[in-house]
């Protein structure tokens, strides 16, 4: 086993008293995204327009996105080249290292051997910054001033945020009122970057406004907070609206994640078995699936495993209908698995995760039988957080130890089993925000919740179809 540095190589004994990282040089970060899109054995369903009821078109969306981006989100074009603009910014943190676990396998006793792919080494602590560098880029050029957007947990704002000031745009960020309550320090890093960031809901827009009038003590959600965003870029002629996952274009910039996995496994003399990522909306989860799927649809075999949590059970309780990605019907409606646009998931530390709906092409390859669907809940999700920063000294986000948590119950069942396997997952982002969440549960405030399985037949009756 070799470990890489740069250009530097030395021989690495299998041990299991250490972790060791695969780090590959700035010359290996992918040239191009892939689109997985045109290698699917089937054909996705076109996004609808929540006007005319008909297929989305080019000059609908151009309302509030660049044309480059509308490019594509529509394109089959299987590669894309990465503008050498976004790949001089991507090179202050990508390649991001691929790292062997070996204390958590120690720990575990298990005979897997575990591989995590660490985003949280990025400017803004996650993989979100994949995807925000090239939609500031794509704004820029096309002339735009500010954005938009909203965000949960708080770690796509801090992306767009860095972003932004990175091409000198203005940006405003819808932020849930239960993650801004939870995580005051994300509002800051924003505004350290020059972002505004209001509480969603709020009185700043009609459809805000609509729902503080419903319920003034609501949490908040991404889909209320989708509505506001989009609302006002609607409405200025300055402003764009960026989304930080769900939508092909944002998959497609996410690949970077899998496409230099592939490179490190591959030096590592390894295959994965199971590749594993927590799901909110698809982007992390398709970063480092995607590229791997080229291999499974060409007759290998792989496991891919989405993680959601079970208070949001989008892909595993959900119904796969066309569906608003937003509360207030704003935006194209989208064929994926869904909640229903008016759900509105309750206050956990998963703020990242709590959408109503999920990526149509995640939702398209769980529908398929392509990839599977997990959930866990949070005390099991805090449990693997703990015991992650524990043997690796990483501390994860709540979201990413979503991922963990399965990774520790598939490497039991390997250990059962008597068998070995290599085991993949995105640590999608670092946790150093989120003490407030670890120390409710360190002091046992933190509970899985009792789901009222009804809530979600009530936000299914408010599906647009």
């Amino acid at each position: 086993m070799r470990e890489l540095t740069g250009n530097c190589e030395r021989d690495m004994k299998p041990s299991h008293s250490f972790s060791y990282r695969l780090n590959l040089d700035k010359n290996d970060i992918p040239r191009n995204w892939y689109n997985i899109i045109p290698d699917l054995p089937f054909r996705l369903d076109p996004p609808i327009s929540p006007a005319t009821k008909k297929p989305v078109t080019f000059e609908e969306m151009a309302a509030i996105f660049p044309a480059k981006l509308i490019e594509q989100e529509m394109t089959t074009e299987r590669s894309i080249e990465i503008p050498e603009e976004v790949l001089e910014i991507l090179s202050l943190y990508r390649p991001t290292p691929l790292v062997r676990a070996r204390n958590l396998e120690k720990y575990l006793q298990t005979p897997a051997r575990i591989y995590f792919k660490n985003e949280s080494v990025s400017p803004a602590g996650s993989h979100k910054t994949n995807t925000a560098v090239p939609q500031a880029f794509y704004n820029s050029v096309a002339g735009i001033e500010r954005l938009t957007t909203e965000t949960g947990a708080g770690q796509w704002g801090s992306a767009l945020s860095f972003a932004c000031r990175k091409f000198g745009l203005g940006l405003r960020v819808f932020m849930v009122r239960a993650s801004l309550e939870q995580k005051p320090y994300r509002a800051v890093f924003m505004r350290m970057f020059g972002a505004e960031v209001a509480s969603s809901p709020s009185a700043l827009t009609a459809s805000g406004r609509a729902v503080l009038e419903r319920n003034a003590n609501t949490p908040g959600s991404l889909g209320i907070a989708i509505s506001e965003a989009v609302e006002e870029a609607a409405s200025r002629k300055d402003t764009n609206y960026a989304l930080g996952s769900v939508l092909n274009h944002v998959l497609l910039h996410q690949t970077v994640i899998g496409l230099e996995a592939k490179k490190q496994m591959e030096t590592a003399g390894e295959r994965p078995d199971v590749i594993i990522g927590c799901h909110g909306g698809g982007s992390n989860f398709g970063g480092i699936a995607i590229p791997f799927m080229r291999e499974m649809l060409d007759g290998k075999r792989i496991e891919f495993e989405a993680v959601e949590p079970a208070s949001c059970p989008t892909l595993t309780r959900g119904s796969f209908e066309y569906d608003y990605g937003d509360q207030a019907g704003l935006t194209p409606i989208l064929k994926m698995y869904t909640l229903g646009h008016s759900f509105v998931p309750p206050a956990d530390h998963a703020g990242g995760l709590r959408y109503h709906g999920a990526s149509p092409v995640v939702s398209a390859l769980v529908k398929n039988g392509i990839a599977k669907a997990r959930t866990v809940g949070q005390e099991e999700v805090f449990r693997a957080g703990l015991i992650f920063a524990e043997t690796e000294g990483l501390v994860p986000a709540p979201e990413s130890a979503h991922a963990i948590a399965r990774v520790i119950r598939k490497a039991a069942e390997l250990k059962e089993e008597g068998r070995e396997g290599t085991i993949l997952f995105s640590l999608s982002g670092h946790g150093l925000f989120d003490m407030s969440a670890y120390q409710a549960f360190l002091d046992g405030t933190i509970n899985d919740r009792d789901i009222d399985p009804s809530s979600f037949g009530r936000g299914i009756e408010s599906l647009a179809s």
